[in-house]
C-alpha cells in the first residue's frame, strides 16, 4: 500500500473511488480532535515540496465538529464557529505517513489546504554529570537521576524488556 492516497476529480485511474472512501474514513476519524489547518498558495511549479508549511499568522488549530465527506465534498464545524463549513475539492491527497491531508479546492486552483493533527513535542532536559543511582526489582530496574544545581530528580522505571535493551546497548558500547 502506498504512503500517499489520492483521489482527483475526473480520474480514470481504477484505485480514484477506493482512495476517496479511505480518505473520508480518514476525514471523520478526525472527530472531537484537534487539528491545524494551513492554506497556501502554490508555486508556479506546482510543486509542494516549495511551500513554506511553517507556522504563520493566519494558520488555525480548532478542534474538528461532525467531519464528513458527501459526494465529494467535505463537511465540517469548527467549535469555534456554529456555521457548518464546506470545500469542494479538484484533488485530495493523504500522506498515511505524515497523517497530512491535502486539499486542492475547486474554486481556488492555486491554493493548497493542509490538515493535520498537531505533532507530540517532547520537553527536552539536560543533564551534565548528573548524581545516578539504579537498582534492579521485581524483573525491572529502576534509575535515579539528580542535577543538584537544576534541583531536579528523575526516576525511571524498566520493565524487564527495557532492562534488557539497556544492559544490551551498554554490553555493545563496552567493546
Amino acid at each position: 500500500m502506498s504512503n500517499n492516497l489520492i483521489w482527483q476529480q475526473n480520474s480514470s485511474d481504477r484505485s480514484n473511488g477506493d482512495n476517496l472512501k479511505a480518505i473520508a474514513n480518514w476525514w471523520s476519524n478526525l472527530a472531537g480532535k484537534e487539528i491545524n489547518w494551513q492554506q497556501r498558495l502554490i508555486p508556479a511549479s506546482n510543486d509542494l515540496q516549495g511551500v513554506d508549511w511553517q507556522p504563520q499568522k493566519f494558520d488555525e488549530t480548532f478542534v474538528l465538529q461532525t467531519p464528513q465527506l458527501r459526494g465529494i465534498t467535505l463537511f465540517w464545524r469548527n467549535e469555534k464557529i456554529a456555521d457548518e463549513r464546506n470545500i469542494t475539492p479538484s484533488k485530495l491527497q493523504l500522506d498515511l505517513t505524515q497523517q497530512q491531508l491535502y486539499i486542492f479546492p475547486q474554486s481556488q486552483s492555486q491554493v493548497a489546504i493542509k490538515i493535520n493533527v498537531p505533532k507530540l513535542i517532547y520537553q527536552k532536559l539536560d543533564l551534565v554529570n548528573p548524581q545516578i543511582a539504579a537498582t534492579t526489582k521485581d524483573d525491572g530496574g529502576i534509575i535515579l537521576l539528580r542535577d543538584a544545581t537544576q534541583k531536579l530528580e528523575i526516576k525511571v522505571i524498566l520493565g524487564s524488556e527495557q532492562l534488557n535493551q539497556l544492559l544490551n546497548r551498554l554490553k555493545t558500547t563496552d567493546n
